[in-house]
């Protein structure tokens, strides 16, 4: 006699055997849901078997992690999509930095100010100032500053100056003469616009007490802008005694 409890059991065993056998290998990471259940959420390779309910035949599906597919590494962009920025001409060096406050009714607001000196090392050179309310928006508006001011200083062919200058800017008096074989000799602010204009085998010498190094810096510029360039005539007759003691007396004026 077949009671109702079998009939269900039987019923359920076909369904069980009609349902796909599901292997998998090579499981790394699993996860639980709310009800129990387990649920794979990376695997290399999954291998499913489907048992068909007639004629006993199985079919194989290999899927591979989308992950683990090799892709072509991309080339870098810039942040406006256009490629990577193309590098300035010119080198830059910030030389100081200062906080600064403006009185307002409400209080007083506080800023930035920046000096900054560019060069090409070729014979332009120039000093910027820049104020904003952070040192990066500083810093570019002294950039930009620093090059409506560019000056060019002539070379000679060991890269030097023809004779000697000095010039005074507010408080601020230095003094430069060439000294072939010596390198640039001089400190502060004026060794830095002395390297990025390119001058070398030069002597510089602040006579002031001042330690402003934006004064100091736009010193070195304007004594650099009133170097005369030199004369072919008087290369090819050799006639270079006022060169050599115009050096000679700022050498003295140095020491």
């Amino acid at each position: 006699m077949t009671t109702t409890t079998d009939t269900a059991k039987d019923n359920k065993n076909e369904v069980a055997e009609s349902l796909p056998a599901v292997v998998e290998t090579d499981i790394k990471d699993e996860t639980t849901v709310d009800n129990g259940a387990e649920v794979v959420a990376t695997a290399d390779t999954v291998a499913v078997a489907i048992s068909g309910v007639t004629g006993g035949k199985q079919t194989t599906k290999i899927t591979e992690n989308a992950s683990r597919r090799s892709r072509p590494q991309r080339p870098r962009r810039g942040r406006n999509g256009r490629g990577e920025r193309p590098r300035s001409e010119f080198d830059q060096m910030t030389v100081d930095v200062r906080r600064v406050a403006r009185v307002v009714a409400g209080g007083r607001r506080f800023s930035f100010s920046v000096t900054v000196i560019i060069g090409d090392h070729k014979g332009r050179v120039g000093v910027g100032i820049g104020k904003g309310t952070d040192t990066a928006l500083a810093i570019e508006k002294a950039n930009r500053d620093a090059r409506r001011h560019l000056i060019r200083v002539p070379f000679t062919t060991s890269n030097s100056i023809l004779h000697g200058v000095s010039a005074r800017y507010t408080s601020s008096h230095i003094t430069i003469a060439p000294s072939p074989g010596r390198g640039i000799v001089a400190g502060s602010a004026m060794r830095i616009v002395l390297e990025l204009s390119g001058v070398t085998d030069v002597v510089g010498k602040i006579l002031s007490r001042s330690k402003n190094k934006l004064t100091i810096a736009r010193a070195t510029v304007e004594a650099l802008s009133t170097v005369k360039k030199e004369r072919t005539s008087a290369r090819k007759s050799g006639d270079i005694s006022e060169t050599v003691k115009s050096s000679q007396e700022v050498q003295s004026v140095v020491s």
